[in-house]
């Protein structure tokens, strides 16, 4: 792969994964189009790292907190919320892995991407009074299990990681601004999970070891500097519009993109 390929993927890799739009999705869709060969979990993985240094850098100071004081309620709930995707991936690689390859679910999973943002927007509108709305310090585990479970199905591309959590997070009546940063804040321990995952599969070398000499050094750098950069002035936008906007946009977005998807699976065949 080139590194004007690896450039637009690392564009997409940034400006999606922060908005509800789901990142994987939009990754699969593109190596589609563009014939890409890589392993897919592989390539997702390295366009993550980037992401997570801008996550980092943005949520510096809700970092900085948990490490000066990391046994309080808000480190117990990212371990909790965490957990349910843990099993997930572990129980399910086989067709997680499939889903991947394949793109054999994307179209239905953009549409259940609307319909999460869709009922998120709902639920939160009827609930949306200061008297009603959790924060940080009214948080519970069970908050954090609900938000878990959701960031759980999201493992599967077309349904997205921050638009599950979001709206798990929102139909538990979390305040918009600690549903936002909680959901990314949750991006770390996610990434950093994959990272680990796949230091066993550089070690063995094999498969991985070649499609990583099949990207390139350069591509892979520039894949991962773009998405770092995008996904930083992505995350502070999310920030803005989970406070300010509905996800309504983003659900109309997600709807057409998964209904155009599963026309050309069914009819077209064009890409798939």
């Amino acid at each position: 792969m080139d590194i004007i390929k690896a450039v637009i993927l690392g564009i997409v890799q940034g400006l999606t994964e922060f908005l509800p739009v789901s990142s994987s999705g939009h990754l699969v869709l593109l190596q589609k189009i563009f014939g890409i060969k890589a392993p897919p979990l592989l390539l997702e993985t390295l366009l993550h790292t980037g992401t997570l240094a801008a996550v980092v850098l943005v949520l510096r100071k809700d970092i900085l907190e948990i490490l000066k004081r990391p046994f309080q309620p808000l480190t117990l709930y990212l371990i909790i919320a965490t957990v349910p995707a843990v099993i997930a991936a572990l129980a399910f690689s086989g067709i997680i892995g499939h889903a991947f390859e394949s793109g054999e679910f994307l179209g239905f999973c953009f549409l259940v991407t609307t319909v999460f943002l869709i009922t998120a927007e709902i639920v939160s509108k009827r609930i949306n009074t200061d008297n009603n709305l959790k924060k940080k310090e009214n948080m519970t585990w069970l908050d954090a299990l609900a938000i878990g479970v959701m960031q759980a199905i999201a493992i599967i591309p077309g349904i997205s990681r921050s638009g599950a959590t979001i709206s798990g997070a929102l139909a538990r009546k979390l305040d918009r601004d600690l549903a936002a940063r909680f959901s990314f804040l949750l991006l770390i321990p996610a990434i950093l999970g994959a990272l680990v995952l796949h230091v066993k599969e550089f070690v063995k070398g094999g498969d991985v070891e070649t499609s990583v000499e099949s990207l390139s050094a350069s591509a892979i750098a520039a894949g991962t500097i773009t998405a770092a950069i995008t996904g930083f002035f992505a995350v502070k936008l999310m920030l803005k519009i989970i406070r300010e906007k509905s996800l309504f946009g983003f659900a109309a977005y997600t709807g057409i993109l998964g209904m155009l998807i599963l026309l050309d699976q069914y009819v077209t065949h064009i890409i798939f």
